[in-house]
């Protein structure tokens, strides 16, 4: 969909810089895809919750020393 809008060139100019986008384009893009991606991800948390016991930092190092 062709659109036209006003975006403040500093915004424009950081987005860019942190996509790593070849245009203008590209960095609105990435960004309008990265807040969709986001937000399904909060929706999905809500749905599912979150797993604050499933597994330490130190389970974690244990499980991989042990695999080795």
């Amino acid at each position: 969909m062709k659109t036209t809008i006003d975006i403040p060139d500093n915004e424009l100019k950081e987005a860019i810089r942190y996509t790593g986008a070849k245009t203008k384009r590209d960095a609105v893009v990435y960004a309008i895809k990265d807040f969709n991606r986001r937000r399904r991800l909060s929706e999905l948390a809500k749905i599912l919750g979150t797993f604050k016991e499933f597994m330490t930092q130190e389970d974690l190092r244990v499980m991989r020393e042990d695999k080795k």
